[in-house]
């Protein structure tokens, strides 16, 4: 039996695929768009193969490295432009924090890392890159299947915002954004557009590339609907008793709050101060420093929740300390 998928195909066309064009007569049947304008607009997407390598798991001998991981993002570049971007846009992050809750900094942190406040949004074509994962996701990934159909919501998602906001078939394939199909200066995806981006400046508009504003409400948008707690702290540092500790224990839920300050302790993690009174769970939060010895911290709800942003536990920490260094130079 011969192949006919895109990866294999000398035309790496969509249109080719059978399976895409199915897909995009049923998506069409289910959104109730124009089943033509989908076929054009899904048709003209390519299979990527970089967009493929790229989703490939990380080699077994590869050892995370927060020390590293840091110094990509907290930077003396990366800061100038936050301090820049603070002071531009000081009355929507004002407007922000007090409407959503979610402080400056943090909203400052995550489009600082994510884009370089716009300097980096994407050079791959937003529906190249979902095709390629939706019809052609790495077949050894061990969660391929899952994957594959996320991404197929996806790329119903993106259709749909751009076939009701009136783009043409080649507007919707020529829009950029990350490899896995990000979009803009915050890199949401299609379905977090839809779900949390908000006209955050009036214009009748939601542009998450050229307005600040819109950029500052989604981003605090997206914090409030995955719980941001106001005037909580993202972690706490933290110790240990080597004589109670328990760290199987203690690392067993991940980065999912799970233990009270009672149970934390009981455990042999050792907290001072405020993270004392902390009312809520908490986590122990593990970065790997390569071939040296691991950090931790206590995490929260909060630290959490940046983590919906991007599941992982170094990023969290990068979106806070690039935000506090940028604070820092902000704030008198």
């Amino acid at each position: 039996m011969v192949s006919t998928s895109a990866a294999e195909a000398e035309d790496p066309l969509y249109a080719r695929r059978p399976d895409a064009m199915q897909f995009a007569d049923d998506l069409a049947s289910r959104r109730n768009l124009d089943p033509d304008w989908v076929r054009r607009a899904l048709g003209q997407s390519r299979y990527l193969p970089t967009v493929s390598r790229l989703m490939q798991p990380p080699a077994q001998a590869f050892v995370k490295n927060w020390r590293v991981y840091r110094s990509r993002f907290i930077d003396p570049i990366r800061i100038a432009a936050g301090v820049r971007f603070w002071q531009d846009n000081q009355a929507a992050l004002a407007r922000a924090e007090t409407e959503y809750g979610v402080p400056a900094e943090i909203i400052v942190g995550v489009i600082g890392v994510e884009t370089i406040y716009g300097r980096n949004t994407g050079s791959f074509r937003v529906l190249d890159a979902l095709a390629t994962l939706a019809f052609d996701f790495p077949a050894d990934h061990p969660r391929a299947s899952e994957r594959s159909e996320f991404f197929k919501g996806e790329i119903e998602q993106f259709l749909t915002l751009e076939s009701r906001r009136g783009a043409t078939p080649l507007e919707a394939l020529e829009i950029k954004g990350s490899y896995a199909g990000a979009m803009g200066m915050p890199q949401f995806m299609p379905s977090s557009w839809i779900k949390y981006a908000v006209d955050f400046d009036g214009d009748g508009i939601i542009d998450l590339w050229d307005s600040p504003a819109d950029v500052i409400g989604s981003v605090a948008s997206y914090f409030k609907a995955f719980n941001w707690q106001p005037g909580m702290p993202t972690h706490f540092p933290v110790s240990f008793d080597a004589s109670r500790m328990d760290m199987d224990a203690l690392m067993a839920p991940d980065i999912l709050p799970t233990f009270s300050v009672a149970s934390f302790t009981a455990k042999g993690a050792v907290l001072e101060g405020e993270a004392l009174q902390h009312p809520g769970p908490l986590a122990l939060i593990e970065l790997l420093n390569g071939p040296d010895a691991p950090s931790y911290v206590a995490g929260t709800e909060n630290f959490y929740a940046i983590t919906r942003y991007n599941w992982s536990s170094y990023y969290a920490m990068a979106v806070i300390e690039l935000g506090r260094e940028v604070a820092a130079r902000v704030k008198p």
